[in-house]
């Protein structure tokens, strides 16, 4: 393992920090990221297409094969050629609910995000295949087919029942985050009230759980306290599905440094987040006031909403998002690097989950863009398969050893009530 003194890593930053647009890959890079990829799966922790099926076609997962394919007004940023054509090796597909859903409402909707995913992966055989371990990851990369697994974004959808836990992951389901962007009956998020300085006993017997069924605990969306509570009641290493680092942008949902400390240890994995608000703070401040001036909109034309529209199009016209590029989302994997290492970054893109993107990051299509710019920071081989996927069989390796160190244990039967 390998740590940049701090001074150094700072200056490092600093030079990169100036955003710049995505340069051509030249064919020399090409190839070497070819060669990376060729050897070791690149793999997403986060795509939320699955949600976008839900929203607005109607769970259909047809029209997908190509860009060509795809239907108005909601254009999607993944479809199988551009998969191919990202070199993605391994995607976990989100199955997202909202997460004031509760009981046994929320066990209900989650099984139906499976459905989607399930029909998506059978929808394309040649493109797709369902992996439930890190072999067999390894073993679809080596098809040429991405290997397809699930992450449930929301502890929530358990519906408070172990048993709906369990069956999530006899479904295919190999994380779940702890919470989403709402505080739970027994966890804390980060974008909501605090209630429990963390985890309640409860939240830590889920952890437990996870554990002995080898399912990931996902730390994304949860507060600093409960990242930590998690970390120490966890047996496996922890993942951050689709999180950035505080160090660089102050978004709540970013991975504070005091907690990347804690991954040496632990084994964990941060996977960096593509959100522009995340990555930069001035996009942030800027969705602060454009929600400012959205809420001073509806106050004044109270009866309405084309108004409130015409008037937000304009305040955006004459206020523009503040642009980020690839080298932003390579400052946030710089910092992990200095503050954790090399062995605790990973990706997780966030794609179809979000109204914006880097420039240079437009779509499923666009990570060798990303590792373009970690060549020309001069990152090793090494360390770019790390962070493309070496680093979460790495975790989903050691998830399983606990699994099966803790295969005497019997399942806990313990319940919530939710109401």
């Amino acid at each position: 393992m390998t740590y940049m003194p701090f001074l150094i890593a700072a200056a490092a930053l600093a030079i990169a920090s100036t955003p710049v647009a995505a340069q051509p890959i030249d064919a020399k890079t090409m190839a070497r990221i070819d060669r990376i990829l060729k050897r070791t799966p690149l793999i997403d922790g986060h795509n939320d297409i699955a949600e976008q099926s839900a929203e607005n076609y109607k769970r259909s997962v047809e029209g997908l094969a190509s860009g060509t394919d795809q239907r108005q007004p909601h254009p999607l940023m993944t479809d199988m050629a551009r998969l191919h054509q990202g070199r993605v090796g391994g995607q976990f597909w989100s199955v997202y609910i909202n997460g004031t859903v509760t009981g046994d409402e929320a066990i209900r909707q989650t099984i139906q995000q499976i459905d989607v995913v399930r029909r998506m992966i059978e929808a394309y055989p040649n493109d797709l295949e369902l992996a439930g371990t890190a072999d067999d990851i390894v073993r679809i990369h080596r098809k040429g087919k991405i290997a397809s697994l699930i992450g449930v974004e929301g502890g929530r959808q358990i519906g408070g029942s172990l048993a709906a836990l369990r069956q999530f992951y006899n479904l295919g389901a190999r994380y779940m985050t702890l919470t989403h962007n709402q505080t739970t009956e027994w966890a804390d998020s980060a974008t909501d009230d605090p209630k429990y300085d963390g985890l309640i006993p409860f939240g830590e017997t889920v952890v437990h759980e996870m554990n002995r069924i080898g399912m990931l605990v996902d730390l994304s969306h949860v507060a600093p306290a409960t990242m930590k509570d998690a970390i120490g009641a966890s047996r496996a290493p922890v993942i951050f599905s689709h999180s950035s680092a505080r160090g660089v942008g102050g978004h709540p949902r970013n991975v504070p440094d005091d907690v990347l400390r804690l991954l040496p240890a632990n084994g964990g994995v941060v996977m960096v987040n593509f959100v522009p608000s995340f990555l930069s703070d001035a996009v942030w401040n800027w969705g602060a006031e454009r929600s400012g001036e959205e809420a001073r909109l509806k106050a004044i034309h109270r009866e309405s909403e084309a108004a409130v529209e015409a008037g937000l199009k304009a305040w955006e016209a004459a206020h523009p998002e503040p642009v980020t590029t690839v080298a932003d989302v390579a400052n946030h994997i710089d910092h992990i690097v200095a503050v954790a290492g090399h062995d605790h970054v990973g990706i997780g893109g966030d794609f179809d989950g979000i109204d914006s993107t880097p420039e240079g990051l437009n779509g499923v299509e666009d990570y060798p863009n990303l590792f373009a710019e970690l060549i020309r920071r001069g990152w090793s081989d090494k360390d770019l398969a790390k962070l493309a996927g070496g680093n979460v069989l790495r975790v989903l390796r050691q998830a399983e050893a606990t699994a099966r160190s803790m295969k005497d244990e019997p399942p806990v039967m313990a319940e919530f009530d939710e109401k």
